[in-house]
């Protein structure tokens, strides 16, 4: 069930539209000119059983997750 406030066309969308890989590349030049260390990806020392799986099959297929 889609949710009661959701639209299908968000043509009345008052907020700017952001493109995803334009946001991408400026947060990355901003990061590189505050010289912010890129941060470390989660070490996954408490995954479940069923997420380490679900990697492993992602791993698997040749996916990078």
């Amino acid at each position: 069930m889609a949710s009661r406030t959701s639209k299908t066309d968000r043509e009345d969308w008052p907020g700017p539209r952001v493109n995803h890989a334009d946001f991408a590349a400026r947060l990355a030049a901003r990061r590189t000119e505050l010289h912010l260390p890129e941060a470390p990806r989660n070490a996954g020392t408490h995954r479940t059983a069923s997420k380490r799986a679900l990697l492993k099959a992602i791993e698997d297929i040749g996916g990078k997750w």
